[in-house]
């Protein structure tokens, strides 16, 4: 017996916040180290940067993700409650819609009449749902799940580039942190590929490209601030 496929898409709610939010905990905090030690900045200075920077991102991060989808949240019940009053005044409107969204994807006029017919009798506000609106329990916004997913995983992102400077030895900070960094974004990249089934080489890279870019640019402005001073 041919063994059943096991699909990711249930993981896109945590999995999209977990690494959007890792990825800019690397970023930021690296591109805000590079960018405060080229700016001449003493080392004591540069951690405590480093921290503030870690702190105000997860708090960022978590604040933007539950407002966000929170958002998204508000629409699909604005949604489901429009969708459940129609039913109770318009059923018989509401069960043609329903087979003619059957009958688009490929079923004969009888089939999808008796789907409709069945699946409404189940729920009907699950199916209006789910076939109408596209509102699954798969990919319902949670703005909590959301929020929590992003700022943790910001904080243990933020903590690898502060933990590689800490680590660093004498001034050797610009030359320790930026492949470190690149290295967790590339492992992160990957890994976020392989959760998803994608390609992990193709992730890795995407991620290291940007990243290497934003480091590049933040450095470069903090050089231009040391020798405006």
């Amino acid at each position: 017996m041919p063994e059943a496929e096991h699909h990711k898409s249930h993981r896109v709610g945590w999995l999209r916040a977990a690494v959007l939010g890792a990825n800019d905990g690397i970023v930021s905090t690296a591109s805000l180290i590079m960018g405060v030690a080229a700016a001449g900045t003493t080392r004591e200075n540069i951690l405590v940067a480093g921290v503030a920077g870690l702190a105000a991102g997860a708090m960022s991060m978590a604040a933007g993700e539950f407002v966000s989808v929170s958002s998204q949240a508000d629409t699909e019940q604005a949604d489901l409650e429009l969708e459940k009053e129609s039913l109770e005044n318009n059923y018989a409107v509401e069960q043609r819609e329903l087979t003619e969204i059957y009958k688009g994807r490929g079923l004969s006029d009888d089939l999808a009449g008796k789907v409709a017919d069945q699946l409404m009798q189940h729920d009907a506000l699950e199916a209006h749902a789910r076939d109408e609106i596209g509102i699954s329990k798969t990919m319902k916004a949670r703005p909590m799940q959301a929020a929590v997913s992003s700022g943790l995983a910001f904080s243990v992102g933020a903590a690898l580039p502060l933990l590689a400077a800490w680590a660093a030895p004498g001034d050797t900070i610009m030359f320790v942190v930026p492949p470190l960094s690149l290295v967790f974004l590339a492992l992160l990249g990957a890994l976020a590929a392989y959760a998803g089934g994608a390609p992990m080489t193709r992730g890795a890279l995407r991620v290291t490209f940007w990243s290497a870019l934003a480091m590049l640019v933040t450095t470069g402005v903090g050089q231009l601030f040391d020798i405006a001073v």
